[in-house]
């Protein structure tokens, strides 16, 4: 007869977060080339004074709106700037919004949403009910109305999008906290004398992080396309920083003379979008104990 100790013996050890990143970005070749795609984008960006062949700020009378050539593989815009090296250096500042905001939220967010759970009563009636404000609106037109009064500097469109973000993460740790605090490890916790800091660090965040991380690789997209919204529309990324999105807006002054800016940065907002999208998804599934077979 095979005995208890044997049989435990016998399973699988449980994965490590190795096995579960190369599971998650290598389970099909879609998420494998999205992977790659984000890989390309990001080396792109560190490697920006390296990689642009011109200044992306130096204009020239001469050279206004030059279709593609040898010589400026994109062309150049309405101020004679090579639209490659605008590329190039937007890249930065779309992909460190993309990444440092949805981060950001994540952190407060999960912060609001485990207090209220956890804590619950007038606790969890006052922040859900800013949460519930926040949420009235949509996340363009909430980022649009805090840009309006911070202004577009840097860290302030960070404050935009991680305000605009704050919301979705808050009610998803929320919703996992009430579920998570009535779990017997928890009151077995409380029971015993276990300080409240304690069981929340030791035992409420850990077991909520899963859906957490996915909703943050998905949201790094949207803060990409909210960043691009926003210097398109004058209140992001201010003149004259490259941004993809005000690439964009300056390339609408000469869409027909030369719209090669537009279709170079909307190129790479596609295709940024949809391979975080992909790999957003891929963690989704991976994290979610129903489908993570």
């Amino acid at each position: 007869m095979t005995t208890i100790s044997e049989g435990i013996s016998a399973l699988p050890p449980a994965p490590g977060p190795f096995d579960t990143v190369r599971r998650i970005l290598f389970r099909s070749p879609t998420v494998i080339a999205a992977t790659v795609m984000i890989a390309i984008f990001v080396v792109v960006a560190a490697l920006a004074p390296w990689l642009a062949p011109y200044d992306p700020l130096a204009q020239s009378m001469l050279k206004i709106n030059k279709l593609p050539s040898w010589e400026n593989w994109l062309g150049t815009d309405q101020f004679g700037r090579d639209v490659l090296s605008r590329m190039i250096y937007g890249a930065r500042n779309s992909l460190l919004f993309g990444f440092i905001s949805p981060v950001l939220a994540a952190i407060f967010g999960t912060l609001l949403g485990v207090v209220a759970g956890y804590f619950g009563g007038y606790t969890d009636r006052i922040i859900s009910r800013v949460v519930d404000l926040l949420l009235a609106f949509p996340e363009l037109l909430l980022a649009i109305l805090i840009a309006a009064v911070l202004g577009g500097g840097f860290w302030n469109i960070i404050a935009v999008i991680t305000v605009a973000f704050i919301p979705g993460f808050a009610r998803v740790a929320r919703a996992q906290t009430l579920s998570v605090k009535q779990e017997p490890y928890v009151e077995a916790a409380i029971a015993v004398g276990v300080r409240t800091p304690i069981i929340i660090l030791r035992h409420i965040v850990p077991n909520i992080m899963a859906p957490i991380v996915a909703l943050m690789t998905l949201w790094v997209a949207s803060a990409i396309r909210l960043e691009a919204s926003l210097s398109f529309l004058g209140i992001g990324t201010q003149a004259p920083n490259p941004s993809w999105g005000n690439i964009i807006r300056d390339g609408l002054n000469s869409l027909f003379g030369s719209p090669w800016p537009i279709i170079g940065a909307g190129a790479a907002i596609t295709i940024v979008v949809l391979a975080f999208n992909l790999v957003g998804d891929a963690v989704r599934d991976a994290l979610d104990p129903s489908t993570a077979r």
